[in-house]
């Protein structure tokens, strides 16, 4: 049981309108801030210095799919004439003037961490990227004889002239725009060229040993060409070359209301995302003003939408240096994750399971029980059915394999993929089909409504009766992202818990109404409406005199009745703590409003990603886990599951493990500040916790 404080500040519920736009963050600003948050990883000593490096990566790799989704958005709205604001009262116009004047101070200072703090302490450790003006006189003779074998072949540049058009630009490509001097041999000239890289080659190009002058020496692929894209245009001379790349709208557009067949619907419109409408230009930091000009100009991009790099246009590509270089020290130390002792003593994981529930906590633990749960419904004789949802699976998924074991045998297999988890959906147009073919039943969930629960069910038949078998989890069925991802996963043969699960399936399969669920909460029906009912009950104990708790962990809050039924709760004296990995909507410390909530956000070597959300309950202490988060997508577009931990024992390894240790966290973890900056916190004279280490010292092997 966590302590409870009774002693906290109660003002009257109705005294302060709790629906002022002063009261809320932006959506938008609040994930922009998240970055910094992720930046200042890259700035830690503390952190092994690859790993550094990459998290100045996932900023970058972030900020792509924010512009591809968030500000292509924002762009069709103002484009639409639509007037739509958030709680926070901003127009679609203010957010874009706000996003281009925060955004140009992040990459500004990721691209200083990068040239003032990364690179100087990595050539210390012996790994270089070399500047042109770095080269020695053999280091230069190999990279022409490197760009005349591998470049020159395969680069195709484009004069501008009335027979050769601005060429379309692949989403997020790298590009170089080229200004020359002279005439070709048919007197041409327009003074402009266009030249670009081929997705197939790589970015980072590493010097042989031979004309190394240490143990990793590396040239970026743009200046190879800056180097020699003279040499593309033999008779003229190259002024000057500068790189660019253009990102477009990636959200793809379906008409739920006109669509036939969603697969082939998605097939149709995804070629289309390379090509769709520009709504970023990233050029390099010395790029001319009038070539700039240009570049918007054919791009029907405005001034608000250029970004400038002092550095490679594409920082998400150095992820690469990860399998280049060989050097553990650099790096997180490897850890083995690890399992119950219930599931190490016992191989019959169908028998661990009636003996009770068994709760994974990933990637402290492992995820492979996961997979033998699967496996062993696959191979076992007496197991007749195995339904299962799929959102995110990554290329050869151990479970998909299983899968096709489970149909090819004979089993029924019934499988519910999300053909739009975004980015993924080639991925799993493909994994459809192959299903399909191993003799699966394959749909794709409900229309308008993204199916992102993530459950299995397994019926066996145990001597005279089916018994039925479930895992729940808060993370996807995906074996890379369990060991990159906090998530919980439960597997257990409740029977009512399986009723809900087969009652679940049977509404994303079939029609009908199949009744009201006993364990389980759902989106769109009931999770919203009892999250409201669970923050107003604390919230009439607290005004009763009981004492009164939440403590809420999730990815995202934006969701505007919760935020306020929030509020109304902090007013009444509920103890509230979040814990809020992102999107953070709700400002917390307003006097008269929120001073009784207090949010962090925990960013350190795994992405938090498990969703625990606790009500005290006069003492009878509630815990749920969820797939989905606070927001307005999740509570109404999308099909969630959300489960209880009944088990004493088992609720209080989630209370421990999820809620104590990281209230507790006084090294990764930020407070946010109720003008919605975010401030690190420090050990100061205390010991320093930090929860995930600790749960990695306790979990793992």
């Amino acid at each position: 049981m966590l302590n409870q404080d009774t002693s906290l500040s109660a003002a009257p519920v109705t005294a302060i309108d709790v629906r002022q736009p002063d009261f809320y963050i932006n959506r938008e600003l609040s994930l922009i801030e998240f970055n910094r948050r992720v930046l200042d990883q890259a700035r830690d000593d503390n952190i092994p210095l690859l790993e550094r490096l990459k998290f100045l990566c996932i900023v970058s790799s972030n900020l792509d799919e924010f512009f591809e989704i968030r500000a292509a958005g924002l762009k069709q709205q103002v484009a639409y004439g639509a007037a739509q604001t958030g709680p926070d009262n901003l127009s679609p116009q203010e957010q874009l003037k706000r996003i281009a004047e925060i955004t140009r101070a992040l990459i500004k200072d990721q691209y200083a961490v990068l040239n003032d703090f990364l690179f100087p302490r990595l050539a210390a450790s012996g790994i270089r990227f070399l500047k042109r003006s770095d080269w020695s006189a053999r280091q230069e003779g190999w990279v022409k004889r490197f760009f005349n074998r591998e470049l020159l072949p395969v680069l195709s540049p484009i004069g501008l002239d009335p027979a050769h058009p601005f060429p379309r630009i692949l989403n997020k490509s790298l590009n170089f725009i080229v200004s020359l001097e002279g005439k070709d041999a048919f007197g041409r000239n327009s003074g402009i060229a266009i030249v670009q890289a081929p997705r197939s080659l790589p970015r980072l190009v590493a010097i042989p040993e031979s004309h190394s002058e240490g143990p990793y020496d590396f040239i970026f692929l743009s200046s190879i060409i800056h180097a020699h894209v003279g040499d593309l245009f033999p008779g003229m001379h190259a002024t000057g070359c500068y790189q660019f790349r253009v990102t477009r709208n990636s959200d793809l557009l379906v008409d739920d209301d006109e669509v036939d067949d969603l697969l082939r619907a998605l097939e149709g419109e995804l070629p289309s995302r390379r090509f769709s409408d520009a709504v970023r230009l990233e050029v390099a930091g010395d790029c001319p003003a009038d070539m700039t000009h240009f570049l918007t100009d054919q791009f029907n991009l405005g001034t608000d939408d250029v970004y400038q790099c002092n550095g490679p246009v594409n920082l998400t590509r150095l992820l690469a240096i990860d399998e280049l270089v060989n050097r553990p020290e650099l790096k997180y130390p490897g850890f083995v994750p690890g399992q119950p002792a219930r599931l190490a003593r016992n191989r019959d994981i169908f028998d661990v399971i009636r003996r009770g529930d068994v709760l994974l906590h990933h990637p402290f633990e492992s995820f492979a029980p996961v997979l033998d749960f699967v496996r062993a419904a696959a191979s076992d004789a007496n197991v007749l059915t195995i339904k299962q949802t799929l959102y995110r699976t990554g290329a050869d998924s151990a479970i998909v394999d299983a899968l096709v074991d489970a149909a090819r045998v004979g089993k029924e297999v019934t499988v519910v993929i999300e053909l739009r988890a975004r980015f993924d959906e080639a991925a799993n147009i493909e994994l459809a089909n192959d299903l399909q073919e191993a003799g699966a039943h394959v749909v794709y969930g409900v229309v308008g409504h993204k199916t992102h629960a993530k459950m299995m069910l397994v019926v066996r038949r145990e001597g005279r009766q089916l018994r039925r078998y479930v895992h729940l989890g808060t993370g996807n069925y995906h074996a890379r992202t369990a060991r990159l991802y906090t998530d919980y996963g439960l597997l257990t043969c409740d029977a009512e818990i399986a009723e809900d699960v087969h009652k679940i399936f049977h509404q994303l399969t079939a029609l009908g109404r199949p009744g009201k669920l006993k364990r389980l909460l759902q989106s769109p029906f009931t999770l919203h409406k009892t999250m409201l009912e669970c923050i107003e009950r604390e919230a009439r104990n607290a005004r009763e005199g009981r004492p009164a708790r939440i403590i809420a962990k999730m990815n995202a809050l934006s969701d505007e009745q919760c935020i306020r039924a929030l509020y109304h709760a902090s007013q009444s004296g509920v103890k509230i703590d979040l814990i809020v990995r992102g999107v953070c909507c709700l400002r917390p410390g307003i006097k008269g409003i929120s001073e009784n909530i207090q949010v962090r956000s925990i960013v350190g070597r795994f992405l938090e990603h498990s969703r625990v959300f606790y009500f005290f309950n006069d003492g009878e202490e509630q815990v749920h886990l969820s797939s989905g988060d606070w927001m307005p997508r999740n509570f109404y577009r999308r099909i969630e599951t959300c489960f209880p931990v009944d088990d004493k024992r088992l609720k209080q390894r989630v209370i421990q493990e999820s809620l104590t240790a990281y209230l507790a966290d006084n090294s990764q973890a930020w407070v946010l500040q109720n003008e919605g900056s975010y401030k690190r916190c420090a050990p100061g004279g205390h010991k320093p916790r930090a929860a995930q280490q600790s749960l990695l010292e306790t979990l793992s092997e």
